[in-house]
């Protein structure tokens, strides 16, 4: 019996569910999003862990841990930039205004 793959949609589960709870919204640019949560996928497939794809997986276990998604950096990232590194997680309020001034 093979192992299932982990998919964008499973990825995609988890980070909204996540997003939702913290308090932030994903990416709505659906193209970019999907790209990203790709990533997460084939780094979970490849790696064992949900690993950010825009960080560079180090085998150093305690480096590495630092870059499973959501890493320790996104929220100061979200905070300063009002998006994370890799533009999947986003402030709300950032996204909000944007869409008030369409």
């Amino acid at each position: 019996m093979s192992e299932k793959k982990t998919t964008k949609e499973d990825v995609h589960a988890w980070t909204s569910k996540y997003a939702d709870k913290a308090g932030y919204m994903l990416n709505p640019d659906e193209e970019m999003r999907d790209l990203v949560l790709e990533g997460i996928a084939k780094n979970k497939d490849t790696h064992g862990k949900n690993y950010c794809p825009c960080r560079i997986v180090t085998g150093d276990e305690i480096e590495d841990k630092k870059i499973v998604c959501p890493c320790i950096y996104h929220k100061e990232e979200i905070e300063s930039d009002g998006s994370c590194h890799c533009d999947l997680f986003f402030r709300k309020e950032d996204q909000e205004e944007d869409e008030k001034e369409d």
